[in-house]
């Protein structure tokens, strides 16, 4: 099973996404989304790397993109953001059935829900989504598909308490995958962090996470 150890990192305390976004390169544990699951399908690879550390109450990761395309229509939350240049966190408490998702394109729009079962479950509300600090390197405004070689940052921190943890009682870890997709851009791909052993493209398989071990 793949594992990584999230990092406590003192400087992320009360530190903002837009703060993190260094810090986390320079002091978080690197994690690359290589594993091409469905090759006969979906050959495209784009190069995706994440930087995941701990502050005491949140979990910070920053993404890194390159790709031959960029889409943005989305900019809002809760819409179909993984038809876009999309990065996605899903994470699962040891011991339970419930799992979450935490989809982001690449002007930060984010999708996230609940599920008590694969694709099964209810979105987050307003009052959580806010709470979830995101920080991209591109401008927060939509736009249709572009071809060519483009590189793109995203840093987000995720409140413990989002991810059903109270921050004064870390688990010894969760479990957990992180992907790379574009589902309705010219060059649609499906990669993860975690290798997934299905027959097609499926994301919401909490069978197939990998380890994140708290410090």
């Amino acid at each position: 099973m793949k594992s990584i150890i999230i990092p406590y990192i003192p400087q992320l305390n009360d530190a903002t996404a837009e703060i993190a976004a260094n810090v986390l390169e320079e002091n978080g544990r690197e994690g690359n989304i290589e594993h091409v699951n469905w090759p006969d399908l979906f050959p495209y690879k784009p190069i995706s790397f994440f930087w995941a550390g701990r502050s005491t109450t949140h979990l910070f990761i920053k993404y890194s993109v390159i790709g031959n395309v960029l889409r943005a229509i989305n900019d809002r939350d809760q819409t179909p953001v993984w038809e876009d240049s999309c990065i996605e966190f899903f994470c699962q408490l040891p011991e339970h059935t419930e799992y979450m998702n935490f989809e982001f394109n690449c002007i930060g729009a984010c999708y996230s829900g609940i599920y008590t079962e694969p694709r099964h479950g209810k979105l987050r509300p307003t009052n959580e989504m806010v709470q979830i600090d995101r920080y991209p390197s591109m401008e927060k405004k939509a736009f249709n598909e572009m071809e060519g070689i483009f590189e793109w940052e995203l840093t987000v921190a995720i409140p413990f308490k989002l991810l059903g943890i109270r921050p004064d009682h870390l688990p010894k870890k969760i479990m957990g995958n992180f992907y790379k997709c574009a589902d309705g851009t010219s060059m649609k791909h499906y990669v993860s962090w975690s290798p997934i052993n299905t027959k097609s493209p499926d994301f919401h398989r909490p069978e197939f996470f990998g380890e994140l071990l708290f410090e």
